[in-house]
């Protein structure tokens, strides 16, 4: 086995869990869920073939209340009638000492009424996104916020009993939590909203839930982490001193890791170009060794992923790389990096786990696979599914 590398070790967490390595699957959509939410075979067959080598997986988001629903293809944790095939999930991902984190979230305004079928999608304020075609939400009551607050309590009692070993919340990329923190989409004047005390509530009361059903569901060494985006572009919008703010206080939370959520690994400022400094750097000062942070974006080649670890950040996560190349963990460890895939072949989808259904997802959203031959690529999805067309 490789020993050369620092994010092969193992790490443990406060509440004594060990992962294997360092190295993360972070939650990527592949829209290949069941109409209702379920989780597909389809699905099971792509984990099948992706896990086993980092040392955790996390699943692509599953809302947790119907209404919470982002997108066509979504797994919902939302019902215990889900329960079978979440179970399955969970023992699939589960191979080799891979530990599996489910992740949960509620779209808020970033879903819509075909989506919700007729519908209306709710947020903390009546505020539409600004994204082409974007709906205006309904603005949440007070009553409706204590019942996703315990739609994330319930949902993390089904992911206990399901077998994951851990959850994390989804509080980034513009999602319902983010929303409720961010100025821009939420407007409130009660304790939701106004301050950036009463825009935190939101998450924190979501936190104190879920601690509830694993203190009452789990054991000990359930993992709950959370996931951030630090800034919006918007204005108002979420900017950096905010998101230092408020990471700031959930450093002391209940939770077990912070995954910053950005395109690039060593980001800088969105909103000040003449800030060079990387935004998760800062973050890193900011936590100060309270929390293990896990570093995303652009991280392909062992070298990528070991310099994260070098900065002294606790995981590198390594996303469409791992699409690529599902034994990329593997044949680092036995010193055979030279036969790591960074590109991608059509003729490889089946063999990798891809269907159609997440090849239009990727497709969509403009994800950048390392085509072999992008020509190639175009010919065999015309010719096999009748081309690709953007969500």
């Amino acid at each position: 086995m490789a020993t050369k590398y620092n994010f092969l070790k193992p790490y443990t967490f406060k509440n004594g869990t060990t992962v294997k390595n360092r190295i993360v699957i972070p939650p990527m959509t592949e829209a290949a869920a069941l109409e209702n939410g379920a989780v597909s075979q389809d699905e099971l067959k792509y984990f099948d073939i992706h896990t086993g080598g980092a040392g955790m997986f996390i699943t692509p988001v599953l809302n947790v209340s119907n209404d919470g629903k982002g997108f066509e293809g979504e797994p919902s944790v939302a019902n215990d009638k889900f329960m079978p095939g979440l179970i399955k999930l969970a023992h699939t991902m589960k191979q080799n000492g891979t530990k599996a984190i489910m992740q949960i979230f509620d779209a808020g305004r970033m879903s819509n009424s075909k989506i919700l079928r007729g519908t209306q999608p709710v947020s903390a304020s009546p505020v539409a996104a600004l994204r082409p075609n974007a709906e205006t939400p309904r603005e949440l009551t007070e009553d409706e916020i204590e019942q996703i607050i315990e739609d994330f309590g319930q949902a993390t009692r089904r992911a206990i009993q399901a077998g994951f070993d851990g959850i994390e919340l989804h509080g980034a990329n513009t999602y319902l939590m983010q929303q409720f923190f961010s100025p821009h989409s939420n407007r409130r004047n009660d304790k939701w909203g106004g301050s950036l005390e009463n825009r935190m509530r939101f998450a924190l009361e979501i936190i104190k839930r879920v601690q509830k059903s694993v203190d009452e569901y789990a054991d000990d060494k359930f993992i709950v982490g959370y996931r951030i985006s630090p800034e919006e572009i918007e204005e108002p919008g979420i900017r950096l001193d905010d998101t230092l703010k408020f990471i700031d206080v959930l450093a002391d939370q209940p939770i077990d890791y912070l995954h910053i959520s950005m395109g690039y690994a060593w980001r800088t400022s969105l909103n000040d170009k003449s800030d060079d400094e990387p935004i998760i750097l800062k973050i890193k000062q900011t936590v100060n060794n309270r929390l293990p942070l896990i570093s995303v974006g652009s991280i392909e080649k062992p070298a990528d992923a070991e310099k994260v670890i070098d900065a002294g950040i606790d995981f590198a996560a390594i996303g469409r790389e791992s699409i690529r190349e599902p034994n990329w963990v593997q044949k680092v460890e036995l010193g055979q990096e030279d036969s790591i895939h960074y590109q991608l072949s059509p003729t490889e989808l089946d063999s990798l786990g891809i269907n159609s259904a997440f090849l239009d997802f990727l497709n969509s959203m403009n994800a950048d696979l390392h085509w072999v031959d992008k020509k190639e690529a175009k010919d065999n999805f015309d010719k096999e599914i009748g081309g690709v067309e953007g969500n």
